[in-house]
C-alpha cells in the first residue's frame, strides 16, 4: 500500500450558483441570478496566486445561462455563453500559474473540448447509478440521470481529458447501488483510461442557506478553524427521510468496504475521501484511501460549515500513522504529458511546476544537447570494455526506455562486476551514529535535520554515545559510522572528542573499530569555524581517530542541482576538494550520488564524470554508494510532487552507474534502506556486489519516510546473497574480508579467514 496521502492546495470559485436542477440534498444551488462579475474574480485568483496556491476550483450549478438575468449579466460582460466565460476565468488564472480545474455539470462534447484547451482537468460526480433516485432526492433534476452523467464521463475519454469522478454515499440508494455505480465508473475508465481518481463522498445533511452566500459562510469557517486548530465538527442535523432508505446512514464499515471495492476495481486511481465530514478520514487512509482532495483555505463551498483541515493538521495526524502528505496537482502525474493536457496548460506546468512531471527517462527540462538514442549500443560496449563514456553519451544511457536495451546494460554490467569483484557478495558489520539531527542547511531533501529549538531535536550525551559505542562492539561490528547535522554550536574540539571518546571506549573494551566518520559538508564546518585548511583539519582528525570519510553530501554534483536542492550546501568544487584533501591525508573515502528527485539525466552525466576522474587522480575511492531519494517526510515530497523512484528506474540506474565508472571504483554497493532488501537482492544481477551495512541504527533515511527498516542482521545480508546464488562474505571498511559464507550448506556457517 502506498506511503503517501495526497493532496491539492487549491482556492475554489464558486462562479455561479444558479442551478436548473432541484437536488434535494443540495445547499450550494440557488434558482436566483448569481455569478460573481469579472473585479471578483480576478480578485480571488490574485489573492490565490500571492498565497502560491495551485489549482483553482471552478464549482457552479447546471446551466446557469437558463436565467435570464445570468444569460443578460454574461452578454454585458462580453461573452456569447457560460462556458466562454469559464474559459475566461481558466485564461486569467494559467495567466498567473494557476492550473484550474472544472467541475460544471453535464456538459456537450464542443464544451468539454472547449474547456480542455484551458483546464488541466475536469471532474463531474457520478453520484449513483440508481434510477429510482430520479424519483426522489434527483426529481427535477434531469442531468442527475446516470445514463447523461455516464454518457458525459464518456465524453470526457473520448477527448483525452484527466477527470474526476465519484459517488455520493447516503442518500437513499442500497449498498449494491453503491458498488454497481464503482462499477460503471469502472467500465468507462477501462475503455478510455481517464478517470485519475474516485471520490467516496458521504452524504451530510445541510441547513438552508437562503439569503446567505455559502462562500462567505465556507471562508469564515475556515479561516476560524485554520486560525485556531480547532473545528466543532459543523452542524449536527437529524437526516432527512428518503436518506434512512436503502442503506440508510453511511458507517465507517461502509466506506471502507467502498474503498476496498474501488481498490479491486480500479486499482490505478487515486481514492478520494473528504476529510472535513467525517472524522474517520484517517481510517479510511488505513483502509486504502490515497487522497484528501483540495484542502482549500476558503473552504468547503459544498458544506460550508465543515471547514476543511489544514495541511499542517492533516500532516501531523498521518504523520503518527507512518503515513505521508504530498501535494499533487489537480492533474494527476501520470497525465502531466502532450497527449493528455493542452500545449498552454502544459507550458503551465513546465514552468512553474516542473518536478511534478513525471521523468520517463528523458527528464523534465530542455536538455544541453538532444538525447540521442542511437548512441546507446555503443556506449554500452564501451562501458562494459572500461572506457570512459561522454557527456551525451551517458545522458543518453540514463535517459533509456526500452526494455531491450536497458536489459542489454544490465548483461554489461554485471559481466564488468564479474570481472572487477567475482561472485562474491561483502557486507560490513557496522553501526551509525549520528549524534544530533541539529542542522542549520535546511536540505529539501532531508528529513533528518531539525532547528536547535525544535521539540523534535536531539543531541547525544557522551555516556548515551558510550552506551552505543559498546553495544556496536558487543554486536561484532567492526566499523562505526559517525554523522550529525551541522550544529551551531559545535567547535573543531567537539568533533575530534568524539573521534577520540569512540577510539578509547573500542580499547577499554578490548576491540579495535574503524571510525568512518564526518561528511565533507561536517568537514567544511570544521575548516570554516576553526579557520583551518582542510589538510590540517584532517592531520587533527586522524589524530583523533579517524580512519576514513563518508563521500556523502554529494547528492547529485551539479551546481545547478545544489542550488535547488539545498542552496546552503557546499557547491561541487568545494566537496571535490574535500574528499581530495582525505586521500591526501591517506584517509580513503567513499562516494555517493542521491538520485531519483529532481535531477535530469544530463546531470547525472556530470556526476559520474566529476567522480570517475575524481578517482583517476587520486585512487582514494573504496567505493560507490547510490543512494535513492526517499520523499516522504522532506519538503521536496511534500510540496514539489516529487515521488519514490520506481525499483525499475533504481536498477536500470544502477546498471549505468557501473558502467560509468568502468575499471575506476571496483566496488558498487546497494543501499537496502534505500531501496529495500528485495530490491538490492535483485541489483546483484545489475552490476552490484557489496550490500553495505548491518547499520544497527539508521536514523536519516528512516525520519524521510523510509520504510525498509533501520537494521539488518548478518544472516539476512547472506540470505540475501544467497537467495541471488552468490557466496557471502564479511568484509572491513577497506575490504579485507573477514569471515566468508560459502553458497553451499547453510548460510549461518561461517568461513573465518
Amino acid at each position: 500500500m502506498s506511503r503517501r496521502v495526497t493532496f491539492s492546495r487549491n482556492t475554489t470559485l464558486s462562479l455561479s450558483r444558479t442551478c436548473q436542477c432541484y437536488c434535494k440534498y443540495c445547499s450550494f444551488a440557488t434558482h436566483r441570478a448569481h455569478l460573481h462579475p469579472p473585479e471578483e474574480v480576478l480578485r480571488l485568483i490574485d489573492g490565490a496566486a500571492r498565497r502560491n496556491v495551485k489549482e483553482l476550483l471552478v464549482l457552479t450549478g447546471e446551466r446557469p445561462e437558463v436565467n435570464e438575468a445570468v444569460a443578460r449579466a454574461l452578454s454585458e460582460h462580453g461573452h456569447e455563453d457560460f462556458t466562454a466565460y469559464v474559459v475566461w476565468v481558466c485564461e486569467q488564472a494559467l495567466e498567473r500559474g494557476i492550473l484550474p480545474h472544472t467541475n460544471l455539470g453535464v456538459l456537450s462534447r464542443e464544451d468539454l473540448a472547449r474547456l480542455r484547451e484551458v483546464t488541466a482537468s475536469q471532474g463531474l460526480m457520478l453520484e449513483s447509478i440508481s434510477e429510482r433516485l430520479m424519483d426522489t432526492v434527483h426529481a427535477g433534476s434531469p442531468t442527475k440521470h446516470p445514463a447523461r452523467r455516464l454518457q458525459m464521463i464518456g465524453l470526457a475519454g473520448e477527448l483525452q481529458i484527466p477527470f474526476t469522478s465519484g459517488i455520493l454515499v447516503g442518500v437513499g440508494e442500497t449498498m449494491e447501488e453503491r458498488i454497481a455505480s464503482l462499477q460503471a465508473l469502472a467500465a468507462v475508465h477501462a475503455e478510455y483510461g481517464h478517470i485519475q481518481e474516485v471520490i467516496i463522498q458521504n452524504f451530510v445533511p445541510h441547513q438552508s442557506y437562503y439569503g446567505r452566500e455559502p462562500a462567505e459562510i465556507a471562508d469564515e469557517a475556515a479561516r476560524e478553524y485554520w486560525r485556531t486548530g480547532v473545528s466543532d465538527g459543523g452542524p449536527q442535523l437529524p437526516l432527512p427521510r428518503w436518506a434512512t432508505e436503502g442503506a440508510g446512514a453511511v458507517s465507517i464499515e461502509d466506506m471502507k468496504l467502498l474503498v476496498a471495492e474501488t481498490r479491486r476495481l480500479m486499482g490505478d486511481v487515486g481514492i478520494q475521501v473528504p476529510p472535513n465530514l467525517a472524522d474517520w478520514w484517517p481510517e479510511l487512509v488505513g483502509a486504502g484511501a490515497t487522497d484528501l482532495g483540495g484542502l482549500s483555505a476558503n473552504g468547503d463551498h459544498i458544506s460550508p460549515e465543515h471547514p476543511f483541515p489544514s495541511p499542517h493538521q492533516v500532516r501531523k495526524r498521518l504523520q503518527a500513522d507512518g503515513f505521508a502528505l504530498t501535494e499533487r496537482l489537480c492533474v494527476y502525474s501520470k497525465y502531466i504529458d502532450a497527449d493528455w493536457v493542452a500545449p498552454g496548460v502544459l507550458d503551465t506546468i513546465k514552468r512553474r511546476y516542473w518536478s511534478f512531471i513525471p521523468r520517463r527517462g528523458s527528464g523534465r527540462s530542455d536538455p544541453p544537447a538532444p538525447i540521442r538514442a542511437d548512441l546507446v549500443p555503443a556506449a554500452i560496449e564501451k562501458g562494459r570494455d572500461g572506457v570512459a563514456l561522454d557527456a551525451q553519451e551517458l545522458t543518453a544511457l540514463f535517459a533509456e526506455t526500452r526494455p531491450e536495451a536497458i536489459e542489454e546494460m544490465r548483461l554489461a554490467a554485471d559481466e564488468l562486476r564479474t570481472e572487477l569483484m567475482g561472485e562474491t557478495v561483502t557486507f560490513v558489520v557496522n553501526r551509525n551514529i549520528n549524534i544530533s539531527n541539529v542542522c542549520t542547511v535546511g536540505c529539501a531533501f532531508c528529513g533528518f535535520g531539525q532547528g536547535k529549538r525544535s521539540p523534535d531535536a536531539y543531541e547525544h550525551s557522551e555516556a548515551e554515545f558510550v552506551r552505543r559505542v559498546l553495544e556496536a562492539i558487543e554486536y561484532g561490528a567492526s566499523e562505526l559510522c559517525i554523522q550529525s547535522g551541522i550544529h551551531p554550536d559545535w567547535q573543531l574540539e567537539d568533533y575530534l572528542g568524539w573521534l577520540a571518546l569512540a577510539k578509547s571506549t573500542a580499547r577499554g573494551a578490548g576491540a579495535e573499530l574503524h571510525l568512518h566518520a564526518y561528511s565533507p559538508m561536517e568537514i567544511a564546518h570544521m575548516c570554516d569555524i576553526s579557520g583551518l585548511p582542510p589538510s590540517e583539519v584532517f592531520a587533527q582528525l586522524r589524530d583523533a581517530g579517524l580512519d576514513s570519510t563518508p563521500g556523502t553530501a554529494a547528492e547529485v554534483l551539479h551546481d545547478g542541482v545544489r542550488e535547488r536542492i539545498s542552496p546552503n550546501k557546499l557547491p561541487v568544487a568545494r566537496w571535490v576538494e574535500i574528499i581530495e584533501a582525505s586521500h591526501a591525508a591517506g584517509l580513503r573515502s567513499t562516494a555517493t550520488i542521491m538520485f531519483g528527485h529532481i535531477e535530469e539525466p544530463w546531470e547525472l552525466a556530470e556526476h559520474m564524470r566529476v567522480v570517475r576522474e575524481l578517482q583517476q587522480r587520486t585512487g582514494g575511492i573504496t567505493e560507490f554508494v547510490p543512494l535513492s531519494f526517499i520523499p516522504f517526510q522532506t519538503l521536496l515530497g511534500r510540496t514539489h510532487g516529487v515521488q519514490e523512484i520506481s525499483r525499475e528506474e533504481n536498477l536500470k540506474h544502477t546498471a549505468v552507474f557501473r558502467l560509468a565508472l568502468g575499471r575506476t571504483i571496483k566496488s558498487l554497493q546497494a543501499s537496502w534502506v534505500k531501496m529495500g532488501l528485495d530490491a538490492a537482492s535483485e541489483s546483484l544481477r545489475w552490476g552490484v556486489n557489496d550490500l553495505g551495512g548491518t547499520l544497527m541504527e539508521e536514523s536519516i533515511s528512516r525520519l524521510a519516510g523510509s520504510y525498509h527498516g533501520t537494521r539488518l542482521d548478518p544472516d539476512q545480508l547472506v540470505g540475501a546473497a544467497h537467495r541471488a546464488g552468490r557466496p557471502a562474505a564479511e568484509r572491513t571498511t577497506l575490504y579485507d574480508v573477514r569471515r566468508r559464507y560459502p553458497l553451499e550448506g547453510s548460510p549461518n556457517v561461517a568461513v573465518a579467514v
